[in-house]
């Protein structure tokens, strides 16, 4: 396993090892913010494809910020998957995320959405997918997955892309976006992302631990992206700072300072209004 891991994936691909493994030491802690078995069970199977992960500077607080991002992502899903309606869920740029079992209410139609050396991965260390958990193998952007969802048309949708946009450009984003506007309006969007000024400063960062992917675009204001097509409306937007959370503590003086306060965020949106 360890060789399939660390040989098949490098770029953006990549990247999906430095979540899994901040989930799984977030699971060793007694203090835990959110319980992944499923990554610290895959951590101990690959540990050696994390060799260059470990060499990554990353700060308790930026460990913190990537789970509270992934607990606020399960959260905003939950309570989507609450409503009576059986819905459909699209994890965009899916990784190695185990979101479908730590969400599932039994009824969602759930697809895991990746470039192909991530979905084979995916196949061989969780084996098959059980009736309502289906995989795709390719690229967000050629929206030719699209056609998969034909047969849910109907159902509440949600669309979930976490540490997926950041790494391509703008136009890229918004041509997504106005896709998915179209050819499903109703559908909810949910997605994270950082400021430009966050943007600049990750990339050198990065650029220090040697990984190849970079950062390509920053949102400054939530509301932004309302003017990318008509019908895109804001729902909500979440930062770590937002509510006190012990861990971060000492960071809560940047409350007040948006730079910081707001350098990271997660957005919620309405793609238009459903065809009745």
């Amino acid at each position: 396993m360890t060789e399939i891991a660390s040989q098949s994936l490098d770029g953006v691909a990549e990247t999906l090892l430095v979540t899994l493994y901040i989930r799984a030491l977030e699971t060793q802690r007694p203090d835990a913010l959110l319980n992944d078995q499923k990554a610290l069970d895959l951590v101990r199977r690959m540990e050696s494809a994390f060799d260059r992960i470990k060499g990554i500077r990353m700060d308790e607080e930026d460990r913190v910020g990537v789970i509270l991002r992934n607990r606020e992502i399960d959260n905003l899903t939950r309570d989507f998957l609450s409503r009576p309606a059986e819905a459909a869920v699209v994890h965009i740029g899916c990784g190695l995320d185990s979101r479908f079992e730590r969400v599932d209410n039994g009824r969602v139609e759930w697809y895991d959405l990746d470039l192909p050396e991530v979905i084979e991965l995916r196949r061989k260390l969780f084996g098959s997918p059980g009736p309502r958990s289906h995989l795709l193998a390719g690229s967000a952007f050629d929206v030719s997955w699209f056609a998969a969802l034909t047969q849910h048309r109907g159902r509440p949708l949600l669309l979930i892309a976490e540490g997926v946009f950041q790494y391509f450009a703008e136009a890229q984003v918004k041509s997504l976006v106005v896709a998915l506007r179209e050819h499903f309006p109703g559908a909810e969007l949910i997605f994270d992302a950082f400021s430009p000024f966050i943007v600049r400063a990750n990339n050198l960062r990065m650029a220090l631990s040697k990984m190849s992917a970079r950062y390509h675009w920053g949102l400054s204001r939530g509301r932004d992206v309302e003017g990318w097509t008509p019908g895109v409306r804001l729902l909500s937007e979440w930062f770590p700072l937002s509510l006190p959370e012990p861990r971060l503590a000492k960071f809560q003086w940047a409350r007040n300072i948006p730079l910081i306060a707001k350098a990271m965020g997660v957005y919620h949106y309405r793609l238009g209004d459903a065809v009745s």
